[in-house]
């Protein structure tokens, strides 16, 4: 096991390292860069000053040079100086990151908790009325475009009913009461969970179809076990696998954040982050952020490996 984990976490530094460079080469291909922006804001600019702030910037340099030196600061534990907010990295993406951790866990735990039973009630009724309705809910989710959804949303229950509020991550006039940013969560989170809980309740129902399907099941039928003992013990068990790899995979973009559900209801998060620093050619907050998502997903994704084991003994690593 702790062999597995070993060459498991090399392999991720090395992906890690590689799609660090092409995601820094691909923002580095961009048209545009800082100074050509400070150029166009003050067409005054001297030659030499221009030269003088790509040497400041160390955009007179080469690729390698360039990825070489933000790597090392990157180990150095130095995330680099936003160009857009004249902060350092840390001070504007920390928050960010606090603020999609609390949105995309509240929408994965929701759709989790609607998901799992609906998706066991639709193969317990299988070929049913009730298997067709939830099937009708699941693909509803699946299809549904966000911004769509999120607009609809605002427009009924921002505009029309003023239940909640159409956009923002906390009330301006106290942004340190808690309590008070949970109404600013409810319209966002409901449109992340009702994205995610279609494919919950396939998978689910998929996975316990197989499971049914077992000898065990009707072995256990037949020696007089409790029918919840069955479902939720022996099948259910066994059709966590499957779940497993969608559940670990989907936490891994708690902390990479939705950018379009974040962009329709202006919430301050690392999707929105992401996106602005794009526009505008602010390289260190969005590289550090690809660099989260991808470390996220690779972990989980180990996670989700061993997790295997512990949901079937049967599954060895080595």
């Amino acid at each position: 096991m702790l062999r597995y984990i070993f060459f498991r976490l090399l392999q991720t530094v090395v992906v890690i390292v590689a799609l660090s460079f092409f995601c820094y080469l691909l923002l580095n291909l961009m048209p545009g860069d800082p100074v050509e922006i400070l150029i166009q804001s003050n067409p005054k600019m001297t030659p030499e000053d221009i030269q003088r702030l790509r040497e400041l910037y160390g955009l007179d340099r080469s690729i390698w040079e360039k990825y070489s030196a933000w790597i090392g600061d990157i180990l150095k534990g130095d995330l680099g100086y936003s160009r857009t907010y004249r902060v350092p990295v840390s001070e504007i993406l920390l928050p960010r990151l606090g603020n999609t951790f609390i949105l995309s866990l509240s929408a994965l735990l929701l759709s989790l908790f609607i998901a799992i039973p609906l998706g066991i009630l639709a193969a317990l009724r299988v070929n049913t009325k009730v298997d067709y309705l939830i099937g009708l809910f699941s693909f509803g989710g699946i299809s549904t475009p966000s911004f769509w959804l999120g607009l609809m949303l605002i427009i009924i229950f921002g505009v029309q009913l003023k239940w909640f509020p159409a956009s923002g991550t906390y009330s301006i006039e106290n942004p340190d009461n808690w309590l008070g940013r949970i109404p600013y969560l409810v319209l966002p989170t409901l449109t992340l969970s009702y994205l995610s809980v279609g494919r919950f309740i396939r998978f689910t129902r998929s996975s316990m179809l197989e499971a049914l399907k077992n000898d065990y099941i009707r072995t256990a039928i037949a020696k007089g076990l409790p029918r919840t003992k069955v479902i939720w013990k022996h099948a259910f068990r066994n059709a966590l696998l499957s779940l497993i790899t969608m559940v670990t995979l989907s936490f891994s973009g708690v902390f990479s954040g939705a950018t379009i559900t974040e962009t329709v209801f202006a919430y301050q998060g690392v999707g929105k982050l992401v996106y602005d620093s794009i526009l505008g050619n602010d390289f260190n907050v969005a590289m550090v952020s690809f660099m989260i998502s991808v470390s996220m997903v690779l972990l989980f994704s180990l996670i989700a490996d061993l997790l295997y084991s512990l949901a079937d003994p049967r599954i060895r690593l080595h």
